[in-house]
């Protein structure tokens, strides 16, 4: 590999992104003059969006709202793990100071971390991330084995992921404590199609502790 100093230097300046960014605000000036201004004194959201890192899948672009209408978290396969502060943290934000009052957890088809633990493989640090979604795929291996083909065993490990994900985001003290106070707060299951670019609804939706088991269970039996 070269030296640093070798590599040409476009390389190290990357333009065409500034281009882009000068008309994209270029754009939404155009659009509403006062926008910037108003974005800078205030954030109100009223959505948590906790989605995958995967590049295809940007929250507010395929949900069609502007910045500053979503909250974002994105990690590798849209994983809400106990001991991850970061998510955690991120959460407790968005409930106990933003007050949105929706979560969603979105995953999308085609995810490579889901696909990496369906087929049992090996890509280095991240493996240890991805042990949360082997849970999943373990705690379901016998509905997964039961479909007899990758293709939709793979589509179902991504909307389980989901699902399980959901019921940790619903355990979580923030959410737990927040209905406790009757702060109202809704946790949705979704999932995403890269390949026609549609949301679809799980038609998993908790608002309250005592909606998760049979809201869990029903999403779980599809």
């Amino acid at each position: 590999m070269a030296p640093w100093f070798a590599i040409p230097f476009d390389m190290r300046e990357l333009r065409h992104l500034f281009a882009n960014n000068h008309a994209w605000a270029g754009k939404i000036r155009a659009e509403d003059p006062e926008f910037f201004e108003k974005l800078c004194h205030q954030q109100v959201p009223h959505y948590f969006w906790i989605g995958c890192s995967d590049s295809r899948v940007p929250a507010n672009q395929i949900t069609g709202l502007l910045p500053g209408e979503m909250f974002v978290h994105r990690n590798v396969a849209n994983v809400v793990a106990s001991a991850d502060l970061n998510c955690l943290s991120a959460l407790q934000f968005a409930v106990d100071v933003l007050k949105v009052r929706h979560v969603i957890v979105c995953g999308h088809y085609g995810c490579s971390g889901v696909r990496t633990v369906l087929r049992g493989e090996r890509l280095g640090l991240v493996d240890h991330w991805l042990r949360h979604v082997q849970e999943v795929h373990a705690r379901h291996s016998a509905q997964l084995a039961g479909l007899g083909d990758e293709t939709r065993a793979f589509d179902r490990l991504c909307e389980l992921n989901v699902i399980e994900q959901v019921s940790n985001v619903c355990k979580a003290a923030t959410v737990q404590d927040a209905w406790s106070r009757g702060q109202p707060l809704a946790v949705h299951g979704w999932i995403y199609a890269v390949s026609d670019g549609l949301l679809r609804d799980l038609g998993l939706c908790v608002t309250s502790p005592q909606e998760l088991a049979p809201a869990y269970q029903a999403a779980v039996k599809g």
